[in-house]
């Protein structure tokens, strides 16, 4: 039997994130991850492995979490609770599986959990605390877990988005300022969850309305897209973004901030979906796009991961 590593009033705080190819050689197996065995066609792995390849041959996903979740247990030194920080990924290591499984042997009882996801799916946050019960039952352990939903209107999250939004603005001369258009973006999902009820697309749409409300912009200064859908055959949330650019166009917009609001780190979503592909789109359509630079390390969004798990902590 494992000795417990840790005194049993000491609550676990287990962070989730999608996970990400530390190196180009990850790539076969990462796919292979995602599409649960299922054989990646060699067309499909060239294309993602060169998207890879131009930002950089490596996913900074997994050191951005480090980044994030080192900076969120320092905030949360002030409770004065005993705290003990886990990182598990979905698709990646360190699989949440096998992490739930160092919880279990370190002694840790009670823990929270919460994805780097602020908006809730039943494709995304729910199958992160999933994979929790699945490495509870597979190494025939028990812990007492808080689960955080959702934190997609947090005062701290919103305020962040809403400098970022200010912040492309102004990167314009000020005699052009009122000519620029923001497009707040979150990753697509299968249209199929809006029939099913899932609460994303909602809840994406609130966040997005209170960034633009705290920006200050009109309805006329902002819209929304989705982006980065899958290759899936069936229909996807839209308009993505590369369409939506185009519609922008036609209606005479020149200049837009991108802000993707479902997205709260740097990783291949945004280096190399807005940052190469939605550039290149616009610089065909005679735009200038901008994109601010992504949540990462905030301090109001460290502070905001901080204060929704200090008030699960609390309830423990």
């Amino acid at each position: 039997m494992t000795t417990p590593t840790v005194s049993p009033d000491t609550v676990g705080v287990l962070f989730m994130a999608y996970g990400g190819p530390e190196t180009l050689d990850d790539m076969p197996g990462y796919l292979a991850d995602i599409r649960a065995g299922r054989v990646t066609p060699s067309a499909v792995l060239e294309e993602i492995t060169n998207n890879y390849r131009q930002i950089g041959g490596r996913s900074p996903l997994p050191e951005f979490t480090r980044a994030q979740v080192d900076a969120t247990m320092q905030a949360l030194e002030a409770t004065g609770r005993p705290l003990k920080a886990y990182i598990g990924m979905r698709h990646w290591t360190p699989w949440i599986e096998d992490t739930v499984r160092q919880m279990l042997d370190d002694g840790i009882q009670k823990a929270v959990a919460i994805v780097l996801a602020p908006h809730f799916s039943s494709m995304s946050v729910a199958k992160y605390q999933k994979k929790i019960k699945a490495g509870l039952e597979m190494h025939h352990g028990h812990i007492d877990f808080e689960f955080v939903n959702q934190y997609h209107t947090e005062p701290g999250y919103i305020t962040a988005l809403a400098q970022r939004v200010r912040e492309g603005i102004q990167s314009f001369p000020e005699s052009e300022q009122s000519d620029v258009h923001v497009v707040l973006s979150a990753h697509s999902l299968p249209v199929r969850i809006t029939r099913e009820g899932d609460p994303y697309a909602d809840q994406l749409l609130e966040s997005a309305r209170l960034v633009a409300q705290q920006a200050g912009l009109n309805e006329e200064q902002w819209s929304w897209s989705f982006q980065s859908a899958g290759r899936s055959p069936e229909p996807w949330l839209g308009p993505q973004l590369d369409e939506h650019l185009q519609a922008l166009a036609e209606k005479g917009v020149k200049k837009v901030v991108s802000v993707p609001v479902g997205f709260v780190s740097d990783h291949v979503e945004i280096l190399f979906d807005i940052d190469i592909a939605a550039q290149e789109v616009a610089r065909e359509l005679g735009m200038t796009l901008v994109r601010p630079p992504a949540l990462n390390t905030d301090p109001l969004f460290i502070g905001t991961l901080a204060s929704v798990i200090e008030r699960k902590v609390a309830s423990l």
